[in-house]
């Protein structure tokens, strides 16, 4: 059974994968924080370990606590980030915090990607559980609205202390109510079809392992390769 919090049990979990001398990908988001935090003490207690922040806020956390940190020179082993949703494949929407794109380019350079998530992440269907996220430029923001509009994906402007919130990488986001996706893949394709669409919180065959923490403890899960 888990005891105290479950983001810390996820955390401690995944340290297990943790080699000395790994650089690893630091997630963004609370499952995400709670392992930097979890990898910091490791490393003041003398873990060789480095890591690539996927966003300004684990940069700075991880700093503040002694982490080293470095960029996509380096061979990340893995990455440790959290999801929004799960489904039974370990698709993934991810963004709800924002930091999809940085979260997408540090996963495809990476040699495994580990998700930590609570039980109430996992979906029967990709949307059904809230909003896929679509990072736009500012500039095609009008125009991407109207496109996602005619794809009846219902955008809205995320904002945030009534301005619009801005990326790290200085773009706006969308957060559209799909509801159930029926064919991710196919939406996927579509949305990143429109001119102006940076990415999208869709995270497709990324996932190699999910670990989630329930009532009967900490279990993982391990996507299917195909034959």
């Amino acid at each position: 059974m888990t005891t105290g919090d479950p983001l810390a049990a996820l955390a401690a979990h995944a340290l297990g994968f943790v080699k000395p001398g790994d650089t690893v990908g630091l997630g963004s988001g609370r499952a995400a924080r709670e392992f930097v935090h979890a990898l910091a003490a490791r490393v003041r207690a003398g873990l060789r370990a480095r890591g690539v922040p996927t966003s300004e806020e684990t940069e700075r956390l991880a700093r503040e606590l002694g982490i080293d940190l470095v960029g996509l020179e380096a061979e990340i082993v893995l990455t440790v980030d959290g999801a929004d949703e799960v489904d039974g494949d370990l698709n993934l929407i991810k963004g709800h915090g924002g930091a999809l794109v940085r979260e997408r380019i540090v996963a495809a350079a990476s040699r495994r990607q580990i998700i930590l998530v609570t039980a109430d992440k996992l979906v029967e269907t990709l949307g059904a559980r809230g909003p896929l996220p679509i990072e736009v430029m500012p500039f095609a923001a009008p125009f991407c609205r109207r496109r996602l509009e005619d794809l009846a994906l219902k955008p809205t402007l995320r904002m945030y202390e009534e301005r619009p919130f801005v990326t790290d990488n200085f773009n706006v986001i969308f957060d559209c109510a799909t509801g159930p996706i029926d064919d991710p893949a196919r939406l996927e394709r579509t949305i990143r079809a429109i001119a102006g669409v940076i990415d999208t919180g869709l995270f497709l065959g990324t996932a190699d392992l999910v670990i989630v923490a329930d009532d009967g403890g900490v279990r993982e899960l391990v996507r299917r390769k195909p034959r």
